[in-house]
């Protein structure tokens, strides 16, 4: 199926998915007839809408049990839904699944796509015929990757004496051989080293931007949604709580953000200070404050810093992502599904 220049390259639309799980308060032999008292449905996705335009990086994050595996399974056909519909690259994932295999990459951090018994270049000349892919475009792209991800003394080495890291990079090369539309990764740094993490992100923007490959992630390492995705989309207990810029996050999440402050003589510590600001320490020619969140604007307390004697350096820094995404999974209060906040409807 041809795709419309102006159709997005995931649509969703009331998509929403139960599962019949074991009613813990009904014993013996009845809990065994799936449709009988002893099942009955749980909601893992509620309805949800959203678009991701071809050529974004999306994240998708959440808790544990938020309904992002859920979603993803759906994206890529492994389930049909409760409800609703979608499209991806135009197609419908669940009815066209064999098609849309040819135009997406999946990679699941805890789940293997290699041979286990066989070494990696001989799944890469396996996805050779499944893609339908010539020799000399295979070898081209698997040298490219090779190098990327540093595959060269694991190629000829069987899956089951690899590493976890060691699998993920091949993992990753086996789900990139195609040149897909659209990929979707599923913790894709998971179990890598500094170096390969690093090697993954940059290989995963330069895709993006060379050959305008969309990107939906799903990952609990912060520096994979600060690096790799512009958008994030939130998920807590089946619905979206959060919708936009991944800069935004801090935010709407942020607890503090602080200012240091180096003096160019010797300053008395204030008496008070601004409201929204804690004077956290102090020295005879520095200051640390914390500023409360978005609810308080930084330059009106810089101004009343600056107010104090001659400044030679101030830095304002907003905490980490690793800090945001903890306060996230944390904070399940700070997550309304009801409020369901969509700054990119």
């Amino acid at each position: 199926m041809t795709m419309r220049d102006d159709e997005a390259a995931i649509a969703v639309r009331d998509l929403s998915r139960s599962f019949d799980r074991p009613d813990p308060t009904v014993r013996g032999w009845q809990r065994l007839v799936p449709g009988w008292r002893g099942y009955r449905a749980s909601v893992a996705l509620h309805p949800v809408n959203f678009e991701v335009a071809r050529g974004e990086r999306v994240a998708l994050i959440g808790p544990n049990g938020a309904g992002k595996s859920t979603t993803i399974k759906l994206l890529t056909g492994i389930l049909h839904p409760s409800g609703g519909t979608a499209r991806v690259l135009g197609q419908v994932p669940w009815e066209d699944r064999a098609d849309l295999a040819f135009e997406i990459a999946t990679v699941f951090g805890q789940k293997s796509q290699l041979w286990y018994h066989l070494p990696p270049r001989s799944t890469f000349e396996l996805l050779r015929h499944v893609y339908d892919l010539e020799a000399s475009v295979v070898r081209r792209r698997v040298a490219d990757l090779t190098e990327r991800f540093a595959l060269g003394d694991l190629l000829d080495r069987p899956v089951r004496t690899l590493s976890l890291g060691e699998r993920m990079r091949c993992e990753l090369a086996a789900a990139l051989l195609h040149a897909p539309r659209l990929a979707f990764l599923d913790e894709p740094t998971i179990g890598l080293d500094v170096v390969a993490r690093q090697a993954v992100r940059t290989h995963v923007r330069e895709m993006n931007s060379r050959d305008g490959t969309t990107i939906f992630l799903t990952s609990h390492d912060a520096a994979d949604i600060e690096q790799v995705c512009e958008r994030a989309i939130v998920l807590q207990a089946g619905r979206i709580a959060f919708d936009g810029p991944v800069s935004t996050l801090r935010d709407r999440f942020v607890r503090a953000r602080s200012i240091d402050v180096r003096f160019v003589d010797p300053v008395s510590a204030p008496g008070t200070v601004p409201p929204g600001t804690n004077l956290v320490e102090t020295e005879p020619q520095r200051w640390r404050l914390e500023v409360e969140g978005a609810s308080t604007a930084v330059g009106p307390v810089v101004a009343w810093v600056i107010a104090h004697g001659p400044v030679a350096d101030v830095h304002v820094a907003d905490p980490p992502m690793e800090e945001v995404i903890a306060a996230i999974y944390r904070d399940t209060d700070a997550l309304d599904p009801v409020a369901n906040l969509q700054a990119n409807p």
